[in-house]
């Protein structure tokens, strides 16, 4: 048992070096290609925070562990907005862009409306099992292909967020490239072994393992993003941080994951599924409810309370 903790804490540590590296690398190679900082900002860096998540559903697809590979997009998502969002407004309050409460955070309400749906739809009006397939795989995907157009946009016309990029030379890019993909590779392995070992010797599900331990730890890019901007009273880029995240968990990382194999699912995934809904619900109200557009103290509580409540009666039941 206690090999099997090494295991998971070891390629939490090298998957999230793995993805530092990786983003640092391929930013710089990109600069020295002279690709705009803003083509890197939505490409290289965007999707470097989310390689966590992607390399270990990567994995679990791979395995056929579809109660990994869902637990850890549903407990990702659901960490972002009441674990992150909830301690980032207890530090200071979130304002959030008009951009964000019109497009983004309404595209992440209805990612997370369409797990739902394809939750059921393959069950009625014919009662089948439950489960994610390809060609919802590819739908999702077609939704992130149209959210990377929309960032592209904004790009446009210079709403992007500026990035720090290393001054490395082509060939130190190339090293950390290879260093952070050799990184992910171990990093993710070794955790999923991890997980799934884990789940089996306490006798737990999958599911359980990938909302609680996994996911938290494939989000730390996400959580100390969140917290230097709060410590910056950069406030504005936390929200944006984690709804892209949770954007790209389910329309690129559960939409490549089902192309490699059907996702499947049982009721007992309800639950999750209800609460990822509801955070992404509660994030859409709580933008109108107080002074303004933003995220209130008392709003980043419940979302604390709400978190932790979950997670407690998810390890009691």
């Amino acid at each position: 048992m206690l090999l099997n903790f090494i295991w998971l804490i070891l390629g939490f540590i090298i998957l999230i070096y793995g993805a530092n590296k990786l983003v640092d690398g391929g930013a710089a190679l990109a600069f020295r290609l002279n690709i705009p900082n803003i083509v890197i900002g939505l490409t290289v860096v965007a999707f470097g925070t989310s390689t966590p998540e992607l390399v270990v559903n990567l994995f679990s697809s791979a395995e056929k562990q579809s109660e990994l590979a869902l637990g850890n997009v549903l407990g990702s998502n659901i960490f972002n907005i009441l674990g992150i969002l909830g301690i980032t407004a207890l530090i200071s309050p979130i304002a959030v862009k008009k951009a964000t409460t019109w497009v983004e955070v309404p595209l992440a309400l209805l990612a997370a409306f369409l797990i739902l749906i394809m939750f059921g739809d393959n069950h009625w009006p014919t009662p089948t099992p439950y489960f994610i397939s390809r060609t919802e795989g590819i739908v999702l995907l077609c939704f992130f292909v149209l959210f990377i157009a929309y960032t592209l946009m904004l790009a446009k016309k210079g709403e992007a967020e500026e990035i720090k990029i290393k001054n490395y030379t082509i060939g130190k890019s190339l090293f950390w490239i290879l260093i952070g993909l050799v990184g992910l590779i171990i990093g993710g392995r070794l955790l999923v072994k991890g997980a799934v070992q884990i789940a089996e010797s306490l006798g737990i599900s999958q599911r359980i393992i990938a909302i609680t331990i996994v996911s938290i730890g494939t989000s730390l890019p996400e959580l100390a993003t969140s917290l230097v901007a709060a410590r910056k009273k950069n406030v504005d880029m936390a929200i944006g941080n984690v709804v892209g995240s949770n954007i790209f968990n389910t329309f690129l990382i559960l939409g490549v994951s089902a192309l490699i194999s059907p996702i499947h699912m049982s009721m007992a995934n309800l639950p999750d599924i209800g609460m990822n809904l509801l955070s992404a619900l509660l994030l859409f109200v709580f933008i109108f409810t107080g002074r303004g557009r933003q995220i209130e103290r008392w709003e980043g509580s419940i979302f604390l309370f709400l978190y932790i409540s979950y997670i407690i009666w998810l390890i009691l039941g």
